[in-house]
């Protein structure tokens, strides 16, 4: 079979991947659910710790990640500009929320991947209207030897209106610890593997509506040596979005309770 690959590659590769069964690939990471009301397509979670390479983000107790780990086919591809080259990976999608032109939306971001050399895989975070309608990219951040990782090369360039704090997003080098990767943690196929850190987007609304945010990752040319997508502090104007809070009936129940209870304290004899 024929992919393109030197056979010393190829078969560097296999070996690899042999030692990658053995510590094994396809066991799940420990993980908490994403928060209520998100969607996820394949392998999501959420950490309230650092795990590996992966620390806690600044000012934050927690994030959520999406893995090609175990990750089904043909998810995590680019809405627009995909490669061809797209195999598996995973997908998660924020709650919708409502957003005024001149809003700031910022988050977190931290691409983590096992592979490198011509297995170019990328992540991706996008702008949905509503919860089903594609509306535009934010950023692409794909596996590089060299250079910054976002926007990826030869992907979409950053959306209008988006930036990136530090601006300078080249990987940091080596075998990535990360358990969302699965049996690729600690490993390194080639040249461009790594992760690079948290970065800060931010992005300005032109345009009044109601959105929700999806992010994907997905593998290149085959389905070993994983890639993983953190990302945390997803706020609107600083307030966050895509958390957990009490829908209104279970506050009424609330509120019924602590009456109740207030009334018991009532009867109660002196």
């Amino acid at each position: 079979m024929n992919i393109g690959l030197k056979p010393s590659s190829w078969t560097r590769r296999l070996n690899l991947i042999g030692v990658m069964v053995g510590l094994g690939w396809a066991g799940a990471s420990l993980a908490a659910p994403l928060p209520a009301g998100w969607t996820c397509v394949g392998n999501c979670g959420t950490n309230t710790s650092a795990d590996g390479v992966v620390s806690l983000p600044p000012g934050f107790g927690s994030y959520q990640w999406i893995s090609t780990n175990g990750g089904p086919g043909g998810v995590g591809t680019l809405p627009v500009g995909a490669t061809g080259q797209e195999t598996n990976g995973s997908f998660a999608q924020t709650p919708a929320f409502s957003a005024n032109s001149g809003d700031t939306l910022t988050f977190y971001f931290n691409y983590i991947t096992s592979d490198g050399a011509e297995y170019t895989e990328y992540a991706w975070a996008g702008l949905y209207q509503g919860t089903n309608t594609f509306d535009s990219l934010l950023f692409t951040a794909r596996t590089t030897p060299s250079g910054n990782t976002v926007p990826g090369f030869g992907l979409p360039g950053l959306g209008a209106g988006v930036t990136l704090t530090p601006p300078s997003t080249p990987i940091i080098a080596g075998a990535p610890t990360f358990s969302p990767l699965g049996g690729s943690s600690g490993t390194c196929y080639d040249v461009g593997c790594g992760y690079t850190d948290w970065i800060k987007m931010t992005y300005t609304f032109p345009t009044s509506g109601t959105y929700s945010i999806g992010f994907g990752v997905t593998n290149a040319l085959d389905q070993a040596f994983q890639s993983a997508f953190a990302f945390a502090g997803l706020s609107l104007n600083e307030k966050p979005i895509g958390q957990s809070v009490p829908e209104p009936a279970s506050l009424a129940l609330m509120g019924l309770g602590l009456a109740g209870l207030a009334a018991l304290r009532r009867r109660k004899p002196a």
